[in-house]
């Protein structure tokens, strides 16, 4: 981005949008009943153990910082919309989970250079608008040999294809934001991220989703809960042939998805290492 006064204005207006459509409708509904087991399988493939110092970026309600904290780490769960970690705070309390919430922009992080072992995030920084922006951020404040852990939707699977079908009802995106679902191509991350990574795996996965019989229940769970989904209706509202049309895109999609009463949606399970040497630290023991 350009770092002028008008640029600076122009960021802060962008972010103060996101913040107002994540906290649209209830997106820890759908953290925790249809996407639930990502944030584990995220944790497992970081390797978060025991006194690992491990930074959730776009952390939402805590899908991955939880768990993370519950295998051990000294977790900071940081999120633009507070309204989504005021949820995660009640739900670790549920869950017996220690770990850190703060308030903080992807694209200008509010830590030190290499302060944590494991910098990770889960369907969250994809929605950052700056992408290298965002990589550079994410890299800079993981140590040399950290792990840098992301699970992205692709384009080709279902959530990349139901952003396809918003993005005619949407309105335009504001000058250099990138669309989310190219982190969930390999050469996109890849190309963000260069040579200061090693060691880079890339799987694509499904998740499996149970949590609609019909398209129709899958449509109108969206329409109320998904920020991005509600923020298009939105702007749509005064047009019902429009609202029409999105609600069958929906449903066809949907339709076509379904087998037997549950979908397949794919994202791109993305680690790698922070290049450089990694320093000594002393590991606490088990005692």
């Amino acid at each position: 981005m350009t770092d002028t006064p008008g640029a600076r204005d122009a960021d802060r207006a962008l972010k103060a949008k996101h913040r107002t459509m994540w906290a649209l409708g209830d997106y820890p509904a759908v953290a925790k009943e249809v996407v639930g087991a990502l944030g584990p399988v995220l944790v497992e493939a970081c390797g978060v153990k025991r006194g690992d110092r491990v930074l959730d970026i776009a952390a939402g309600s805590g899908n991955a910082a939880i768990p993370a904290a519950l295998a051990g780490g000294d977790v900071i769960a940081s999120d633009l919309t507070p309204e989504l970690l005021d949820v995660g705070r009640r739900d670790a309390a549920a869950r017996g989970a220690e770990l850190r919430w703060q308030v903080a922009d992807a694209e200008a992080l509010p830590f030190g250079d290499g302060e944590f072992d494991t910098v990770m995030s889960c369907v969250g920084v994809m929605f950052a608008p700056h992408h290298q922006d965002t990589a550079d951020e994410l890299l800079r404040v993981c140590r040399p040999g950290g792990t840098v852990g992301l699970i992205s939707w692709t384009p080709e699977g279902f959530i990349g294809q139901m952003f396809t079908a918003m993005k005619a009802y949407a309105p335009p995106p504001p000058p250099g934001a990138q669309p989310p679902p190219l982190w969930g191509q390999e050469e996109h991350v890849l190309a963000l991220l260069g040579d200061r990574v090693t060691g880079a795996q890339a799987l694509r996965r499904t998740v499996r989703v149970d949590r609609f019989a019909k398209p129709a229940h899958f449509r109108e769970f969206f329409k109320a809960t998904y920020g991005p989904t509600i923020a298009v209706y939105r702007n749509i509202a005064d047009a019902p042939g429009k609202t029409a049309a999105l609600d069958r895109a929906l449903d066809e999609l949907a339709g076509g998805a379904l087998r037997d009463g549950a979908m397949e949606w794919e994202y791109l399970l993305f680690t790698a290492r922070r290049s450089g040497a990694a320093p000594d630290r002393a590991v606490p023991s088990d005692a």
